[in-house]
């Protein structure tokens, strides 16, 4: 069981509020990405859930058990860190052994719990090895293995990603993905890249300012964005915002269109001329300049043959234009 309850959470460094109040629940089981800008608060809140930060007030519950004042040690979580915090003169096994032979199991019990943990992470074969003879998705795979290893409640993930290249990061995403699939454990997992929260998660937590903006599945997020900051945020490119006129005529302040929904026509009421242009073979990405002086991104399918300085016209898809009031809230 991985349920966690954080009521009314409050997180205070001297007279700085880092997290105001915070109420959110985590169901056993899910997957859920804590996401937003750098300064937000979303470490911090992955490091009270761990009991390595004292909260300043409120109440953290792991399986309805009052968890607040609890050691890490006690609260049955496992944290998987941005550096790999691995022994160098050990060898991966005695690595992933190490929490167990603290714990004081048996060498047998702890062959049987490491060979398991390998055995899911694609790791029998470097057992042996030191992880300097590895390479750092490995090293990443032996500092998660050591966390299965200990069977917690829910596994914490504080951006684990960081520190690899590109192309790890896109195969590391994908198997810690299906790391969850397999073991069915909760896990939450910290990160400021919206790409693996929208590809990972099956609850995001938007974080801004120590502030819950929404929380929800990734396409409720992508679709009804609750506010500017989420429409802003959730989504690559991120939302075409609008202010003025042209959201005036839809009775808002400001207007959102994703750049995906918007489509290139002569009859289009947007025109403007096309600056930058990006050539991906599936997609091309247009950087227009409307007439109005607003630059927005523009997503259309295969390749377009527009270049630098063409005019251009435009038009929202119907049903696809978001609405916000001057509080920044989305509008019915």
């Amino acid at each position: 069981m991985g349920k966690i309850t954080l009521k009314h959470v409050n997180k205070s460094f001297g007279e700085v509020a880092v997290i105001p109040d915070i109420n959110l629940t985590i169901e056993d089981g899910e997957f859920v990405v804590f996401v937003g800008p750098s300064g937000c608060g979303k470490s911090t809140l992955l490091r009270l859930i761990a009991g390595l930060e004292d909260v300043t007030a409120g109440q953290i519950d792991i399986d309805g058990l009052d968890a607040t004042y609890l050691p890490p040690a006690k609260r049955g979580l496992a944290m998987v860190f941005q550096s790999y915090a691995l022994y160098p003169h050990m060898t991966v096994r005695k690595n992933i052994a190490f929490p167990l032979k603290m714990a004081g199991l048996s060498e047998a019990e702890q062959e049987k719990k490491v060979q398991n943990a390998a055995r899911i992470l694609n790791l029998t074969n470097y057992l042996d090895r030191r992880p300097g003879q590895l390479s750092g998705g490995q090293r990443q795979r032996v500092a998660i293995g050591r966390a299965i290893v200990r069977e917690p409640a829910a596994f914490l993930f504080d951006e684990p990603l960081s520190n690899l290249d590109a192309a790890l990061r896109v195969s590391m995403r994908q198997e810690i993905t299906e790391l969850h699939q397999s073991l069915k454990t909760t896990m939450i997992y910290v990160t400021h890249d919206q790409v693996e929260a929208m590809t990972m998660a099956d609850k995001i937590v938007v974080l801004n300012a120590g502030n819950i903006e929404q929380v929800g599945s990734p396409l409720e997020l992508y679709h009804r964005p609750a506010n500017l900051f989420v429409a802003g945020f959730i989504g690559s490119p991120k939302m075409n915002l609008i202010a003025g006129a042209e959201a005036a005529q839809h009775g808002a302040t400001t207007i959102g269109v994703r750049p995906e929904h918007l489509d290139i026509g002569d009859g289009g009421p947007w025109r403007g001329v096309v600056g930058l242009t990006e050539h991906l073979g599936s997609d091309t990405f247009l950087k227009v300049v409307l007439d109005t002086g607003e630059t927005i991104t523009v997503r259309a399918s295969g390749e377009v043959a527009l270049r630098h300085g063409d005019r251009i016209a435009l038009s929202p898809q119907a049903g696809k234009i978001h609405r916000f009031g001057a509080d920044g809230k989305a509008l019915a």
